[in-house]
């Protein structure tokens, strides 16, 4: 499924306010990186695609805090009391006022054990969010662009970036009970971070555990203050780690319906099976079973046709055979019935299609008493009009026709009977 990925500005929307994204095909490489304001957006290549908004980290806090047992924290169920019990959790570790706060609760979150909480300004995020649906690009996904927990790489990494007149380094993957650590890229900042700060409280407090990356615009300034060499690491890639992850901020007020989330969950992961790398293996499998499955279909479907073909030219062959005057085969077995029926006529004798028999059948299988009041004959087929008969007479009628070698339906107050040969009606095509 295609994507937009956009970073929101620190500051909220105006007119001129641009929005820096990313979009990609597959969620793993991008096709375009650039800025523009939310109406020149582009929009997704694909039907289906959905656009993601990253929240920066300096536009995050994140708090470590453990709710009550029994309080439910489903999706559908982030309801104003599990609001208030937050508020009052958080009241005094919040600068600002709690009620002007938005709050987004850890993917899979249990009441009764630690959690994370993602806070940030709700004016500010709500904001951004109608400016874009505004502009006719609606979020379906809020991500913030670094969460706590196991980093990719399984070890802490530091992550230098901004401009050189503001650059900040983020460091994540520091263990269960740390966050995300935002701090300025400066000197001192590293010194205090090493002498007490958070990544003082490394494994070794070694600066060689950590996984550092910087963006091209900060990675020389973060060499020389890091006093180490970096990998690079841009805004795309970025973008791309983060609406990969399992976050979804807009939750409480901000949460789409249950109906949209399933939709959008089932579009990534048909995304995911069509698009992604890790599933290639599966794609090539998938597809060598369906062009097994044709190539056995087609050569089943050829030897049936060849049977066929071969039963057919059987049939011409006993039709001439037989009946060696027969020199074009149109229909053999009807073609073969006629010729039998001229034998016959010509011989004197009588078939079971004849009235006749048919009247010796009708006679011998009717209750004693019952007369037709009129007989309509046609080939293979007598009417018996005016005989009329309970079901227990009827069953018993068809079973002896049966028996006798022919078939009886009761017709309005009619008695039709046929002759049955191979199993089907003669002169009916298999119908009654």
């Amino acid at each position: 499924m295609s994507t937009l990925i956009l970073f929101l500005p620190p500051a909220r929307p105006g007119p001129a306010t641009e929005y820096s994204y990313t979009l990609t095909a597959d969620g793993h490489s991008a096709l375009r990186h650039a800025a523009a304001p939310a109406a020149l957006l582009p929009e997704p290549t694909r039907p289906g695609g959905e656009v993601v908004a990253v929240v920066p980290a300096r536009s995050l806090s994140w708090q470590r805090v453990q709710l009550p047992p029994g309080l439910p924290l489903g999706a559908g169920q982030q309801t104003p009391r599990l609001r208030s019990v937050l508020e009052g959790l958080l009241e005094d570790r919040l600068l600002d006022d709690a009620s002007q706060l938005h709050f987004a609760l850890q993917p899979g979150a249990q009441a009764g054990e630690p959690l994370w909480v993602a806070v940030c300004d709700r004016a500010w995020l709500r904001e951004n969010l109608q400016a874009l649906e505004a502009a006719g690009r609606r979020v379906a996904r809020v991500v913030p662009e670094f969460a706590p927990g196991p980093t990719a790489s399984g070890r802490p990494e530091l992550c230098a970036l901004g401009t050189p007149e503001d650059a900040c380094v983020v460091l994540t993957g520091q263990g269960a009970e740390q966050g995300v650590a935002v701090l300025p890229l400066s000197n001192t900042a590293m010194v205090l971070a090493r002498a007490g700060g958070p990544i003082a409280t490394l494994p070794g407090g070694e600066d060689d555990a950590l996984v550092v990356r910087a963006e091209p615009a900060v990675a020389a300034l973060a060499e020389r203050t890091l006093g180490q060499r970096v990998a690079l690491h841009t805004a795309s890639q970025r973008a791309l780690d983060a609406a990969r992850g399992d976050w979804d901020l807009a939750q409480f007020d901000l949460a789409s319906t249950g109906r949209t989330r399933a939709l959008r969950k089932a579009g990534s992961l048909a995304s995911a099976l069509v698009n992604a790398p890790q599933w290639r293996a599966a794609r090539w499998g998938a597809a060598l079973l369906v062009v097994a499955h044709l190539a056995g279909l087609n050569t089943w479907a050829w030897q049936e046709r060849q049977a066929l073909a071969a039963k057919q030219a059987a049939v011409r062959s006993t039709l001439t055979q037989t009946f060696p005057k027969v020199q074009v085969v149109v229909d053999a077995p009807v073609q073969m019935e006629r010729e039998l029926t001229q034998l016959r006529q010509a011989a004197g004798s009588v078939s079971a299609r004849d009235l006749e028999p048919l009247l010796a059948a009708a006679g011998a299988a009717l209750p004693a008493g019952r007369q037709p009041t009129s007989i309509e004959y046609t080939p293979g087929e007598l009417r018996l009009r005016g005989v009329a008969m309970g079901p227990e007479d009827e069953t018993a009628l068809s079973a002896r026709l049966q028996a006798a070698g022919y078939s009886a339906r009761l017709d309005d107050g009619s008695l039709l009977l046929r002759a049955v040969e191979g199993g089907q009606p003669t002169g009916a095509k298999g119908t009654p």
